[in-house]
């Protein structure tokens, strides 16, 4: 594929792509972002991930300077001209370039930004390795249901992660509760019942999250958006996370204790073959994604 950038009306070679030195995303954070994972060439659930990219800029008061339509069209555009067929959709909005101030002065103008990038095929259920992680307090900000650019402590987890031989890190508040991950939704089988955290202010609600809940209670598993934590989680006979990237993967560990007899467990299983159904029938024409 070609990789392409889309930087306020303007296509070039990701490569060449620049934006301004005092744009308020790269000075201060002061944006909002969206990953969308490509199938196929064809963008996986794209309303709703555009449906959150507008709430997220809305609740930091960053007015999107495209309509959703003309979005849509350069997305279009873009994919067709980098002739993606496996890979991902970064699109980031910020709230324009003005001389660095806490308070951006009246009249500065957004700025928006999308690039496609290849990113590796499904392989078989199989083939899925799965992931080893350890948990860490959440000591992020209280918005974490606003897709940020403000990353830092997630990134700091990760490299923490990194360090003891994991790949992903669960995040935990004050009496152990169980938020999410840097760049996940956790669910966990306790006693019988998939759990994963409610919707709030405390994560950020994923689409892959919310189609893993939609899957799940369509094969009927008894499903609850509860808050678990550490304690609850020790004793889960499975564990998994859910992204748009990662899509639904298996937690084979977590600080080193082994999860459940087997990885991924039935439900686990069961959702992953579920779940790739849906890619199938959205954007592969009913086709299979491997095997």
């Amino acid at each position: 594929m070609k990789p392409l950038a889309w930087i306020d009306g303007s296509r070039c070679d990701l490569s060449e792509a620049m934006v301004p030195l005092e744009d308020r995303g790269y000075l201060l954070g002061d944006g909002v972002y969206e990953v969308i994972k490509i199938y196929n060439g064809n963008p996986f659930y794209l309303h709703p991930h555009l449906d959150r990219l507008q709430n997220s800029a809305s609740a930091v008061n960053i007015k999107i300077p495209y309509s959703m339509e003309k979005i849509e069209g350069e997305i279009a555009t873009l994919l067709e001209n980098s002739e993606c067929k496996s890979g991902y959709l970064y699109m980031q909005v910020t709230r324009g370039s003005a001389e660095r101030d806490h308070l951006a002065p009246e009249g500065t103008n957004p700025s928006m930004v999308m690039y496609v990038r290849d990113y590796p095929a499904p392989v078989s259920i199989e083939e899925i390795k799965p992931c080893s992680c350890i948990t860490v307090p959440d000591e992020r900000w209280m918005n974490c249901y606003i897709k940020s650019i403000n990353l830092l402590p997630n990134v700091m987890a990760r490299h923490k992660a990194a360090e003891a031989g994991a790949q992903e890190v669960l995040f935990y508040r004050p009496g152990g509760i169980v938020t999410e991950g840097t760049r996940s939704n956790t669910f966990a089988v306790i006693d019988g019942i998939v759990r994963t955290h409610p919707e709030s202010k405390l994560i950020l609600s994923g689409i892959t999250r919310m189609i893993a809940l939609e899957i799940l209670r369509e094969l009927d598993y008894p499903v609850s958006e509860e808050a678990f934590n550490l304690d609850e989680l020790e004793r889960a006979s499975e564990v998994w996370t859910t992204s748009t990237g990662m899509e639904v993967l298996p937690v084979a560990d977590i600080d080193g204790k082994a999860v459940g007899e087997k990885v991924p467990g039935p439900v686990c299983r069961h959702l992953i073959e579920k779940y790739r159904e849906r890619v199938e029938q959205e954007c592969c024409d009913g086709k299979k994604l491997c095997g």
